[in-house]
């Protein structure tokens, strides 16, 4: 067996843990979806989940090489930005769920599966691990950006906006580093880095 780090090991099965949790929850939801898209979503998700799931555990318990695949979403052209009569949520205290609270379980899921990748991937000292833990949070990200624009098509995840005055006032406080008093042409140079460096 292929030798890691203490914290490597530890990160690892958080990952896998949250994986498990992650395809356990998507199978306890599934039947309360009734959108045929939603249930696509995550059919195609959950397949992807097994995969990516059954390769990281091959790699960390039978040193098998595998070439991790980062998740293509299939997502909406255009957000919808701006506040349109939003509908109240609350707690729900009886065991039914709709389209709109599966959709929201399932990317909360995915964006805790980001985090947790990501950190895993700072404490990798095998470079493959690290790369494979790297396209994990990747893909999570992709999925929940996946779930996002399926719920902001249908309003049910609505994007607030601010005036666009008070936002160009707010972003136009930033300057380029380093570029004070230069003309566009001067701060737009090529950096080649460090001379005699490979």
């Amino acid at each position: 067996m292929h030798k890691f780090g203490a914290h490597e090991t530890m990160q690892v099965h958080e990952v896998l843990t949250n994986a498990i949790n992650t395809m356990n929850t998507f199978h306890l939801i599934k039947g309360h979806i009734k959108d045929q898209q939603l249930s696509q979503i995550m059919d195609r998700q959950l397949n992807f989940m097994e995969r990516e799931y059954n390769d990281l555990l091959s790699y960390v318990t039978q040193n098998r090489g595998i070439n991790p695949e980062v998740y293509q979403a299939q997502r909406a052209a255009t957000i919808n930005y701006g506040l349109r009569q939003p509908g109240q949520v609350a707690p729900s205290n009886q065991a039914q769920l709709n389209d709109r609270d599966c959709a929201s379980i399932m990317m909360g899921m995915h964006k805790c599966g980001a985090t947790c990748k990501m950190h895993a991937a700072l404490e990798c000292a095998d470079p493959q691990l690290r790369r494979i833990m790297l396209q994990g949070a990747n893909s999570c990200a992709e999925q929940a950006y996946e779930l996002f624009t399926y719920m902001n098509q249908r309003g049910m995840y609505q994007v607030p906006t601010m005036q666009q005055q008070t936002q160009d006032n707010f972003m136009n406080i930033y300057q380029q580093s380093g570029t004070q008093g230069m003309t566009p042409q001067q701060a737009n140079f090529n950096y080649t880095g460090p001379q005699g460096l490979i």
